[in-house]
């Protein structure tokens, strides 16, 4: 599938230049996975729309990233606050997501996405543009993990080898192959996203600690930035899986999960399934 748009989905919690010393602001900042954001959609200059529809504090998600973005020179940042279903019609809403470089979901709850936004005007305009112009979206936590077509939807990170755990449902569907996960060494979230890919075991599983992202092109090749870890689960080739024969709640077992842990700059194709990874030698960058 030939796909023109890029994808970057980020664990949570990115560097905005908030609470750090003045001095160290622009530093930090200008190194930062925003900046990247920055950068793939096509520098300063370009349209960013920010919708906070996951967060319940729209207006304050916003503000923070109209303020992060503004820090990196950008002054066409506007925030796109769906609530209702209805908005993801609206003409005029239609009309800023026509002409963005860039959509930045934020963080909060990714069944917000889909129900808002999910299989609406907005939604197939974004589709089509993903496929055929050289839009970038960015999304952080739970606009992450609504990127792909197998959404997790929630889970206790205690309970999850138990199986039913772990909530899934549809998303986005913008980069089907993977099953998203976020806040991901935090949270403790490896459980539930191996339960994910036991139920899916013909997708990827791709857990995203804090302040790290990917970049996805063509929906085939991703590169690792920022500061922390990708934790990778590749399920195929299980020689042991019981989900399909449990009965909810049951403990879960599986054999030969073969998984990987990337960073900076370590890069993976999805449909080989093969890593590249930095040299020891490589400098951080």
């Amino acid at each position: 599938m030939s796909v023109k748009g890029i994808l970057i989905p980020i664990g949570g919690n990115e560097d905005k230049g908030i609470d750090t010393h003045e001095a160290d602001h622009l530093e930090f900042i200008e190194a930062s996975i925003l900046a990247r954001v920055v950068r793939e959609s096509g520098g300063p200059g370009a349209r960013i729309i920010i919708i906070p529809t996951a967060s319940r504090i729209p207006v304050e998600v916003g503000r923070n990233y109209t303020d992060a973005f503004g820090k990196l020179g950008c002054r066409n940042v506007q925030v796109l606050n769906i609530r209702e279903r209805a908005e993801s019609e609206d003409q005029k809403n239609i009309d800023l997501v026509r002409k963005a470089d860039c959509i930045m979901f934020s963080g909060g709850n990714q069944s917000n996405i889909t129900k808002k936004i999910g299989e609406t005007t907005i939604h197939n305009i974004l589709l089509d543009r993903f496929k055929k112009d050289a839009i970038v979206i960015a999304g952080t936590s739970a606009g992450a993990m609504c990127m792909s077509a197998e959404m997790i939807t929630g889970g206790s990170s205690q309970e999850s080898f138990f199986k039913g755990a772990v909530g899934m449902n549809k998303g986005m569907g913008f980069v089907p192959e993977l099953i998203i996960d976020s806040h991901f060494i935090r949270r403790g979230r490896f459980g539930r996203l191996a339960e994910a890919v036991a139920a899916f075991p013909n997708l990827l599983g791709v857990g995203l600690a804090e302040d790290t992202g990917l970049v996805i092109r063509e929906c085939n090749t991703f590169e690792v930035i920022g500061s922390g870890m990708v934790i990778l689960f590749d399920p195929s080739k299980l020689t042991h899986n019981n989900q399909k024969i449990l009965a909810q709640g049951e403990p879960m077992s599986l054999s030969n999960l073969k998984t990987h842990v990337l960073s900076n700059g370590d890069r993976f194709n999805i449909g080989k399934r093969k890593i590249k990874v930095l040299p020891l030698d490589s400098p951080f960058v």
